[in-house]
């Protein structure tokens, strides 16, 4: 089940899930784990910035890999992305152990230069090993590192165990096209493009080239249909079920409050016993709560998944 440039559909990017006190909560996990399961996704992604990865211990997170791995019947990426490289060893050569699919690589927020990049995940790939597959993280917004299209085809073009490209670039759409043309032109080597930003642009990416999502949404079960409905053809029908869900995919872009938002939705759907954060975290407020009630509610007139 190592993860290859043919994967497609929706990987979720799991949450965390914690008791009130802040502590791991191993039967949320499990539950979690059997809702992305039952909501068809294709894989899981564990350890990333959704799941509060930068907030646990090391045997922490190696906890939650062994669980969600052993339990999950799709492949498994974890995100190993640390300040040093010794770090990420040990947590890839673990993960890898314990069976995921490969890992996820984000750049630190330090690179600034094309070379710092390139030469970033040359370092990566030599500390984690050339028999590692991993996922670029492109993600701007949130990391502070722009990797133009060029410097993603160098990186794939030097190491044949880059497999995937998690894009969150934003505008982005031009660089889907341009990655794909470099690929039919033969200038970059084949890779899976999966996207990110909440989902807020996947009703375009698809039809732009992306193999389908890896991002948090709630509804991991639309995300599956809109990519279904994409590939098969039937425009009107994805467009259609992404306008519905518009209005919640938009709240959930808040700074601060967005995972917030995501695990309250998971709460009401049953995934997991409580909404809780482990400390820094945003959180809703009643009236945050009341909002994000009332557009359940306005969703479930379109999709019954929303009837919480």
């Amino acid at each position: 089940m190592l993860l290859d440039h043919t994967a497609k559909g929706v990987f979720a990017i799991a949450a965390t899930p914690f008791h009130p006190d802040g502590s791991l909560d191993p039967v949320s996990l499990d539950r979690l784990t059997d809702f992305y399961i039952a909501a068809g996704v294709s894989g899981l992604t564990i350890l990333g910035i959704m799941g509060e990865a930068h907030k646990l211990e090391p045997e922490e997170s190696i906890a939650v890999a062994r669980q969600v791995i052993a339990r999950a019947t799709v492949p498994v990426i974890v995100g190993v992305s640390a300040p040093g490289l010794a770090a990420m060893r040990s947590l890839a050569k673990s993960a890898m152990e314990l069976g995921a699919a490969g890992v996820m690589i984000a750049p630190p927020s330090t690179l600034r230069t094309d070379d710092q990049i390139v030469t970033y995940y040359s370092q990566a790939v030599e500390a984690i090993g050339t028999d590692v597959p991993f996922v670029i993280q492109d993600y701007p917004l949130i990391l502070n590192v722009v990797m133009s299209a060029n410097v993603i085809r160098t990186i794939v073009n030097n190491h044949s165990s880059c497999v995937m490209l998690k894009h969150e670039d934003w505008p982005g759409l031009e660089k889907i096209s341009t990655l794909r043309a470099f690929q039919k032109k033969g200038e970059m080597r084949d890779i899976s493009i999966l996207c990110g930003n909440g989902g807020l642009f996947l009703d375009f990416e698809g039809e732009r080239g992306a193999d389908g999502a890896m991002t948090g949404y709630a509804f991991p079960d639309m995300l599956a249909d809109l990519v279904r409905l994409q590939q098969s053809g039937e425009r009107d029908s994805a467009h259609d079920l992404f306008d519905a869900h518009l209005p919640l995919l938009r709240y959930e872009q808040q700074q601060n409050i967005g995972l917030a938002v995501r695990k309250y939705v998971l709460q009401k759907r049953g995934a997991i016993a409580h909404d809780t954060q482990r400390k820094p975290g945003g959180a809703l407020s009643g009236t945050g709560k009341t909002e994000v009630d009332y557009l359940l509610a306005r969703l479930a007139r379109y999709d019954p998944r929303a009837e919480l």
